[in-house]
């Protein structure tokens, strides 16, 4: 059977037609920090599906490895929004009289995890009494982590700096640190292979599970100009969202964006990331992060109430609160 044919002139319209569809829908720009990790793929995964175009919008994506306090100024001279954003980073640059607006919870709780060789005789969290355990100097969330760590299971363990997870995991396979931390996708691959073994998650802590660590923002001039396409925007990233767990081909898709084996994609959400690490409604634990922001001197001075209420924008684009535990903190 020979192929179907179509007239140039209806193969003209239907391109016409599909030109218009796409020019309808409208733009936003996405600065995306990490965008190849789970918990910032929502935009790539859902734009390919379709999700967001359902919704009247077309995006452009912008990675950043990171998103620091001194990028979101620059960011923001082109994005519509910031995607991933460290908390500590957008307190920091709003206290120094930066126009950001929160609208979203990016992710509560960490995926981290300590780790040991899998012959080793550590079998749970207690076992780390008295052992090596591997933490980043250059990383204050991996420190504080540890800290929270021991303080909820009352035990000592002795700290070894080391200058990053590869070489952590490098010093634990060689049996010189005991016990090694990571942040998937690394080390999965090990654990699939059954080289080394998960001791403890950073989520056991109820410290590191309660706290928004990674928000979605905007700044106070898109929030007014651009209020109905962030509103659809949100709406879209959480229907993304619930899809990114109820289809069993999305660990494939993340897998092939991600550079990743499918089961090792399939453990890191299935394993690693809970539905309710990505929920948007609310940031929860913002009054221990702002402790710490003020301890760290990230920001210049405790914020406001009338502050607090300007940066926490949720509700102005889905109707959410993202006011949590933060009121007992705040200069009056």
């Amino acid at each position: 059977m020979s192929p179907l044919r179509i007239p140039s002139c209806l193969a003209a319209a239907l391109l016409l037609a599909l030109t218009s569809a796409a020019a309808a829908d409208d733009v936003l720009r996405i600065a995306v920090a990490r965008q190849d990790a789970w918990d910032a793929a929502a935009p790539r995964l859902g734009q390919a599906a379709g999700i967001f175009h359902k919704h009247g919008l077309a995006l452009e994506l912008h990675p950043y490895a990171d998103i620091d306090a001194s990028d979101l100024p620059a960011i923001f001279g082109s994005a519509d929004i910031g995607l991933s954003v460290d908390l500590m980073a957008v307190l920091g640059a709003y206290s120094k009289g930066a126009p950001l607006r929160i609208i979203g919870a990016g992710t509560t709780g960490s995926p981290s995890y300590w780790y040991v060789q899998a012959t080793s005789p550590i079998r749970r969290v207690k076992d780390l009494a008295g052992r090596t355990v591997a933490y980043s100097p250059a990383a204050e969330t991996g420190r504080y982590d540890v800290f929270d760590l021991m303080n909820q299971y009352r035990i000592k363990p002795k700290l070894m700096p080391a200058a990053g997870e590869a070489a952590a995991f490098k010093d634990v396979m060689a049996g010189q640190i005991d016990v090694g931390w990571a942040t998937p996708p690394f080390g999965l691959e090990a654990l699939e292979q059954g080289r080394a073994r998960v001791v403890a998650r950073a989520n056991d802590v109820a410290a590191i599970r309660d706290r928004t660590v990674r928000v979605i923002i905007t700044d106070a001039s898109r929030l007014q100009s651009r209020r109905d396409a962030l509103a659809r925007f949100m709406q879209a990233y959480r229907e993304t969202v619930a899809w990114m767990y109820s289809d069993t081909t999305v660990p494939k898709r993340y897998a092939e964006v991600a550079g990743l084996s499918e089961d090792v994609a399939r453990r890191l959400r299935d394993g690693f990331f809970t539905p309710d690490m990505l929920r948007t409604g609310e940031v929860r634990g913002l009054k221990a992060t702002l402790k710490d922001a003020a301890r760290l001197h990230q920001i210049l001075a405790p914020l406001s109430r009338r502050q607090v209420n300007e940066l926490l924008q949720a509700e102005a684009v889905s109707g959410a609160s993202v006011r949590s535990g933060w009121l007992p903190f705040l200069r009056r």
